[in-house]
């Protein structure tokens, strides 16, 4: 696996990459988004009607990237575009982001990640959510790593499992989904659980099922 080293690192493996969200990938954006709008609705998380924030303005694109960039150069978030190389060029198929980096005595992190229906059972996610994993581990030098997934979402789930991850207890009402409070999963993994890193683990995978 490679990667560059910045704010938002470059990292790449195989077919797959992930990079920064750019302010340039607005209109690619919008289109998968609104393409994939019944797919994703019911995982997106929404903003209650009541209470504090309720009724605010969605930002724009160009301003959800600038908050984004400027909370990974202060350590809290790393929001990467995955893309995935078929033929010559690299296309956006997703996101993957980890959010709530935390260092001192926790040193842990949550990661999030949706893909275009068009690419979804190829493997993408599993292995964009490896990479970031490892990622997590090997250069932040993170404690534990959380997915929290809504217990209906059995395709998420079925990432966490295959990546190593393992099921660790249920949020009541977690966070606010798809316009309502949404009991989740949660899924952790730990530092030196997988000796040698989620990519391997996952390689290793597909290469026995090849064989």
């Amino acid at each position: 696996m490679i990667w560059r080293s910045e704010a938002i690192p470059t990292i790449t493996e195989g077919d797959v990459r992930l990079r920064p969200l750019r302010v340039s990938d607005s209109s690619t954006w919008h289109e998968i988004r609104k393409r994939n709008q019944a797919w994703l609705s019911p995982w997106d998380a929404t903003v209650p009607r009541e209470g504090a924030g309720a009724g605010e303005v969605p930002p724009t694109f160009s301003a959800m990237v600038r908050r984004l960039r400027h909370e990974a150069r202060e350590g809290r978030i790393l929001p990467w575009v995955v893309e995935f190389r078929g033929g010559q060029r690299h296309r956006m198929v997703g996101q993957v982001t980890m959010g709530g980096i935390t260092y001192g005595s926790l040193r842990s992190a949550y990661l999030g990640y949706w893909i275009d229906q068009q690419f979804a059972g190829r493997g993408i996610t599993s292995l964009a959510v490896a990479m970031a994993s490892d990622y997590g581990f090997e250069a932040l030098r993170l404690h534990r790593l959380e997915l929290n997934i809504r217990p209906e979402n059995g395709a998420s789930r079925a990432v966490a499992e295959k990546l190593g991850y393992r099921m660790e207890g249920f949020r009541e009402r977690y966070l606010h989904i798809d316009g309502d409070w949404r009991d989740h999963v949660t899924y952790v993994l730990f530092d030196g659980d997988i000796a040698d890193g989620v990519v391997a683990r996952l390689r290793s995978q597909v290469n026995s099922r090849g064989q």
